[in-house]
């Protein structure tokens, strides 16, 4: 079995992460942790797990690198850095749920973020987009795990990157996100009044998972590719739709781009590609890992527009950590993860 701990266990990405290590068939959760909660029982802060004996410990980062074969950090941005180092690495394997560790470009990252304190190991991390990253992640001891927007939005458009087939300065990418998205600490932007019966667009041209996205597509397309990219928080739970666009190259017909998409995901278990004129929902993949990817092609501006959308705690958080995981472990990547979409929720 492998020992799994988790640090931040009390927010939204990290209680997905304790139901998944719960029922995994091959993990076992022997620590968790929590800065709000040290010392409550875990079914204190979410009464569903209440058939379960979980306490919420002080943070010991030393101590579970002793007893656990990896550890998971669901953690705000620019924590992860301080508590990282060899020391760590040589005793455990680290599953970054935050930003830390995205971005290999430095200059980048504290321009969008803030100061990076473990810089030494920074080149040793993997972006962990499993299915564009799988054989690089296998064997490393610091994976980062993408975020909800980066893992739609670079699922969506990589495979017209890497095969060339639009014009990579006109990439736009419009994304909307549940509330979850925001994580469980208090805001009045996420108060029910001011989130009910409204849609709205947020951190216009400076949110920070554009450089991500960027970071991600030019290594697809060698070359340095700046995309628009504009989020927006919609008055639901959980959810991620990227409605992205981009001008082709050329005259390609709907089964021309159908048969790149079935190249790069054809086989692979959690993207499943939709039927022509049938188009994504955030529904359909609620509570599972699988990204649902269609496209339309409009002829008259010879435009494609993809439809990407996933579960932002799931596929966009928890479930990729744990797919990451089984990869880290050499163990079938679909363990612990064949969850059906739930519907209707």
């Amino acid at each position: 079995m492998i020992k799994a701990g988790i640090i931040g266990a009390t927010g939204y990405a990290g209680e997905e992460l304790v139901r998944l290590i719960t029922q995994h068939p091959q993990a076992e959760l022997v620590c968790l942790t929590s800065q709000s909660y040290a010392g409550k029982d875990y079914d204190e802060v979410y009464s569903s797990y209440s058939h379960l004996s979980y306490v919420c410990e002080e943070e010991d980062i030393e101590k579970m690198a002793d007893i656990c074969d990896v550890i998971f950090l669901a953690l705000p941005h620019g924590v992860a850095s301080k508590k990282i180092n060899n020391g760590i690495l040589e005793r455990t394997r680290i599953i970054d749920l935050g930003a830390d560790f995205r971005l290999q470009d430095i200059d980048t990252y504290e321009k969008w973020y803030t100061t990076h304190y473990s810089k030494d190991i920074l080149p040793e991390a993997v972006y962990g987009l499993c299915e564009i990253n799988r054989d690089k992640i296998k064997g490393r001891r610091i994976v980062a795990n993408p975020g909800c927007y980066t893992t739609c939005s670079i699922l969506s458009m990589y495979p017209l990157v890497k095969e060339g087939l639009i014009d990579n300065s006109s990439i736009i990418i419009d994304a909307k996100s549940g509330a979850t998205g925001a994580g469980r600490g208090l805001s009045l932007a996420n108060h029910y009044c001011e989130l009910n019966e409204s849609v709205k667009a947020y951190k216009i041209a400076s949110h920070r998972h554009t450089p991500e996205i960027e970071e991600q597509l030019s290594y697809a397309a060698g070359e340095d590719i700046v995309i628009n990219f504009t989020p927006h928080l919609i008055p639901m739970d959980r959810g991620i739709l990227a409605t992205c666009y981009a001008n082709l190259k050329g005259k390609y017909s709907y089964a021309d781009i159908k048969a790149v998409y079935e190249k790069y995901y054809g086989r692979e278990r959690f993207i499943r590609l939709t039927n022509e004129g049938v188009f994504p929902e955030t529904k359909w993949v609620k509570g599972s890992n699988f990204t649902d990817i269609g496209f339309a092609i409009d002829e008259r501006t010879n435009r494609i527009i993809v439809i990407g959308a996933l579960d932002n705690l799931f596929k966009g958080a928890a479930g990729q950590a744990v797919q990451n995981m089984n990869i880290l472990f050499d163990i079938a990547e679909n363990t612990g993860l064949d969850y059906v979409p739930i519907f209707p929720a």
